[in-house]
């Protein structure tokens, strides 16, 4: 990233996947213009807000190194098949340095150009005259002005909830050019500290949550969303009531249990509070996203990473997730728990779907383990409950207590959230270890273990390095590289 921070750019502001529906028809990127220069109406604004979309998909959904998968790759949910193409080696391995290609600099470059984005529409906001679609235009903007510093955040820097230092360590550069402001294209600014990002983060989200819609249409953020991200950064900062409050504003229903398995093919949208759309109407604008898992031939499953035995065995015969997560997959008759979400839409399995940002079950996860936190165990019995009832049949209900109540939250959030990007993020702010079963790949538990099975709390691995392309643009951040690397 060439100085990315301040770096006005000419941006090609695509919508291509923002609409209300997937099938997109006959959208075309704007033509290279000075984005200062550009915005007049209501149009031109909403179209540079699906410009910021397009940036944050483009780091979601990689086909190798999508923000979809990479974090429960490198967590305990899978394991390396040693049938597929031993793609993302290095980040499962945990040898990743800052010159590692793929998740390291994609993460860095492509949030920071969502934020320079909606960086530039908030600066031209009062182009615009008073009311309703310009607050909700605005909104939109710091919303998703949040929610790409919150994912830098959590990637290159500490989570306030893992130690009691945490926030005073350094996170990353919250950047934020608004009244006119263009900033200084030759700044090198520095690292702020991890407490000062989570403010930043906040102010946003919660200045976006009185400004913005219930509904702007599918792959966009509405009120719902900003408070289903609210909810979890919250969380992540150890603000439990504020999480318990967010969560109780968004009203999205839970996907039934009928509905789920819809949820993954795009059938259906039950549950959904935040999605990046694809476009598959179009060859040119598409990733599919679950290629990180598995992939296939006329032959054979091509799987890259599949289930762990243990983790999979766990989920009860009951619980309807378990056919959600996974499918026998087949490569020259040997039989893998393979990956089942993200395989495709009905009928495809070319791993081009939809990303599920967030969903209605993680609002409920949040809340239930913010009561807990609150020593609410009653409550956050009920809601924990609330969720099983929609995942078992029969279900019945529990009555956990104590560390048996903490401990089922964490279970049912490892499976409802499983391969979505959550497990590592959920071990690094609990302050827990990554502990992977010494089990092999094959369906039977036989086969392959992984090379490294432990990496302990505070290790430095639970920190992505500052890309080398940074180091070099910016010699203040160069001295301010993650310990280790």
């Amino acid at each position: 990233m060439k100085n990315k921070f301040f770096k006005i750019f000419l941006v090609f502001f695509t919508f291509t996947f923002m609409a209300c529906d997937d099938e997109l028809n006959d959208l075309q990127p704007f033509v290279e213009v000075n984005p200062d220069d550009f915005f007049g109406s209501v149009s031109s604004f909403q179209n540079g807000v699906d410009g910021i979309y397009s940036q944050l998909w483009n780091y979601y959904s990689n086909p190798g190194s999508g923000l979809q998968s990479i974090p429960d790759i490198i967590s305990d949910n899978v394991i390396q098949a040693q049938s597929g193409r031993r793609s993302n080696d290095d980040y499962y391995d945990y040898r990743y340095v800052p010159t590692t290609g793929g998740a390291i600099a994609l993460y860095w470059s492509e949030a920071y150009e969502a934020i320079n984005a909606a960086n530039i529409l908030i600066r031209n906001i009062d182009k615009l005259p008073e009311g309703d679609d310009k607050d909700n235009i605005l909104g939109q903007a710091l919303g998703a002005r949040a929610w790409a510093h919150f994912d830098l955040a959590r990637i290159y820097g500490p989570i306030p909830t893992q130690s009691a230092g945490a926030n005073g360590e350094l996170g990353v550069v919250y950047i934020k050019t608004e009244d006119g402001d263009t900033g200084d294209p030759f700044a090198q600014p520095a690292r702020e500290t991890i407490g000062s990002n989570y403010a930043e983060i906040i102010d946003d989200l919660e200045r976006a949550s009185q400004l913005i819609g219930s509904d702007n249409g599918e792959g966009r953020l509405n009120r719902n969303g900003v408070f289903g991200l609210l909810s979890r950064v919250y969380l992540y900062n150890g603000d439990y009531q504020l999480a318990i409050d967010a969560a109780n504003e968004v009203t999205t229903d839970l996907a039934s249990a009928d509905d789920l398995p819809g949820v993954y093919t795009d059938s259906n949208n039950s549950g959904i509070v935040i999605e990046l759309s694809v476009n598959t109407s179009s060859e040119a604008n598409f990733n599919n996203v679950g290629v990180l898992f598995s992939q296939s031939n006329a032959d054979n499953d091509i799987l890259e990473f599949v289930i762990d035995f243990d983790f999979f065995n766990s989920v009860s015969t009951t619980d309807v997730r378990r056919d959600v997560m996974q499918f026998v997959g087949n490569n020259n008759g040997v039989e893998y728990n393979a990956v089942k979400k993200f395989l495709g839409e009905e009928g495809q399995i070319n791993g081009r779907v939809d990303i599920k940002v967030l969903r209605a079950a993680e609002v409920l996860l949040n809340k239930a383990e913010a009561q807990f936190e609150l020593n609410q165990q009653a409550a956050a019995l009920a809601t924990l409950n609330e969720l099983r009832a929609t995942r078992y049949t029969p279900f019945t209900a529990g009555t956990e207590t104590g560390q048996a109540l903490e401990d089922a939250i964490q279970f049912e959030r490892r499976v409802e959230l499983s391969f979505e990007g959550h497990r590592f993020f959920d071990l690094k702010r609990r302050g827990e270890a990554i502990e992977r079963s010494n089990n092999g790949d094959v369906i039977d538990g036989t086969g392959t273990p992984p090379e490294v099975l432990t990496i302990e709390p505070g290790n430095f691995r639970f920190l992505f390095p500052i890309p080398q392309a940074e180091l070099n643009a910016n010699t203040v951040i160069a001295e301010q590289q993650n310990p280790g690397y």
